[in-house]
């Protein structure tokens, strides 16, 4: 069975751009949904996965349909192909059937798998150089007097836990903290 599935954000637009395209190359099956980067489960991508079956072809658009990042595509990919199934992608002419589409396919991801190595390496190598310049990364570290006071606050009852953070600058899950610390070294 070949299997059309069509992934559009809000814009109508972009949905009937790939219906059109995915109409001329010909369906049995379409599976769309519409989603945007917020949520996070893809009925679409499971509605598909639980749908084809050995030797069906699944048809996109483009390749990037199939999910939201370069790994996230790749898996998805990877776990069709596994189930013996074919993955088309028109916009990019490639065709998992093919061993030039299985190559390309390979090509892609590697090169996506040298950049992702190369920004850890200079995310790791800039860390380094920051940590000698003696410049520390991460949260910046709490002022102690700022907690006291806030805990302080806190203990008289006047004040709400939104006041307190405007009033000493702290944020809220650090003021929670703080007072989760104090009664946890009052109660041993």
């Amino acid at each position: 069975m070949r299997i059309a599935y069509v992934k559009a954000s809000i814009d109508q637009q972009e949905l009937f751009k790939q219906l059109e395209v995915l109409k001329k190359a010909g369906y049995e099956m379409l599976i769309q949904e519409k989603y945007t980067s917020a949520k996070k489960s893809r009925k679409g991508i499971q509605k598909l996965m639980d749908n084809v079956r050995q030797g069906d072809t699944v048809i996109v658009e483009s390749l990037s349909r199939l999910g939201k990042s370069i790994l996230d595509i790749y898996n998805t990919v990877e776990e069709l192909c596994k189930m013996d199934v074919i993955v088309i992608s028109l916009k990019e002419n490639m065709d998992t059937a093919t061993p030039t589409g299985k190559a390309m396919l390979d090509v892609m991801f590697m090169i996506e798998q040298i950049e992702r190595d190369l920004i850890a390496s200079r995310v790791k190598e800039g860390k380094e150089s920051a940590k000698r310049r003696g410049n520390r990364s991460g949260r910046p570290l709490l002022d102690n007097e700022k907690i006291e006071s806030a805990l302080r606050l806190y203990d008289s009852g006047k004040w709400t836990i939104k006041d307190i953070i405007k009033m000493t600058g702290i944020g809220q899950g650090s003021l929670y903290r703080a007072i989760k610390k104090r009664n946890s070294e009052q109660n041993n």
